[in-house]
Order: structure tokens, then sequence, then C-alpha cells
């Protein structure tokens, strides 16, 4: 549904796409189409290939709007070129987010009592988090709790040990940059 929605909303700005300058057609890209894309990803952790095949197509047309580039070039370079990642490096980048602001953060005042911790211990957390064992693994792997553990795990020290929300959302995404396009 929200696809069908993004991807008439992208049509609605090719249309005036002429008339704006290359900034200004950024700035609405970015206000209508990637925070519609943004809001609430982290549920999509963990669902199939095939879904996230089709929620990249989004994004993939918006950066081809942006650059004025053709749909038969290869889209890798030109996401690279904008600095834009993958929908599901996207996904993971929101889940991570969370979770390094989740002890000290109002909004997320229902994580820190499963997981209390200072803002101090953020460094000490090597090996993180318990990742619980699940039985019915299939069904429980896309849960928080046990998505956000293991993706937290899985991050060098370096980016957890971040000393401020704007300095770990620049490590994580130098990182996830590196992991989408090391060989672009």
């Amino acid at each position: 549904m929200q696809r069908f929605f993004l991807s008439s909303q992208l049509q609605t700005i090719s249309k005036i796409s002429h008339f704006l300058s290359p900034s200004h057609l950024e700035r609405v890209i970015h206000a209508l189409i990637s925070s519609r894309l943004d809001y609430c990803n982290s549920l999509y952790h963990g669902i199939s290939q095939a879904f996230l095949r089709l929620l990249q197509i989004i994004p993939n047309a918006a950066a081809r709007l942006l650059t004025r580039s053709n749909k038969r070039d290869h889209i890798t370079p030109i996401l690279a070129s904008l600095h834009w990642l993958p929908v599901h490096f996207r996904i993971n980048f929101k889940i991570l987010l969370i979770v390094y602001i989740s002890p000290w953060s109002r909004p997320y005042i229902y994580l820190r009592t499963s997981h209390p911790l200072q803002h101090h211990q953020i460094s000490q957390i090597h090996p993180p988090w318990h990742v619980p064992h699940l039985w019915k693994k299939k069904a429980m792997n896309r849960a928080f709790s046990v998505a956000a553990p293991r993706l937290w795990n899985s991050l060098p020290g370096a980016i957890r040990q971040a000393e401020s929300v704007d300095a770990f959302k620049r490590n994580l995404k130098t990182h996830f940059y590196f992991l989408a396009f090391n060989w672009v």
C-alpha cells in the first residue's frame, strides 16, 4: 500500500521536476519520499527479499529522477554518488539508532526498563546484549528484542563507542556505505 502511495507521489514530483532546481528537487524528494519511506521502517526488519526489492524500487526511481539519469543506467553508482543507502541498510540504521539513543532518550523509555544503561556505560558494552534463544526462530527473529541485540553486537566497537548521536550516525552511515558500495 505504501509503495503505491510513494510511486504516485514520485509521479507527481516528476511532473513538476522541470520547474525545480536540483537542490529544490532534492528537498522535495526528501520531504515527500525519503521521509515516508523511513517512517517506521524498523518494522520491516527481517521481511522477505522480494518485499525489500519492491521497496527499493522507490528510492531507485527517486535517485534516477534527481540525477535525471536513464532508467537503463545501473542504479548502484547513482545511489553511491548521492550517498543514499539501500533500503535494508536504512532499516538497520534506524534500529541501531534507536538502540544507541534509548538509554537516555525520553521517547524510548520502554527500552530503558528492559535494558537499563547510563550514558557513560555505552562504551562499556563489549559483548553488549544477550540475544535471546528462541524456539520458533523464523517467527521471532524479526522481534526488536532479537534484532536489535544481534545488529548491535555485529557493529565494530569504535562505532558503538561514539561520544554523541551525531558522531554515531556519521560513523554508522560510513560503515553501511562501505558495506553497500565498497566496490563502486
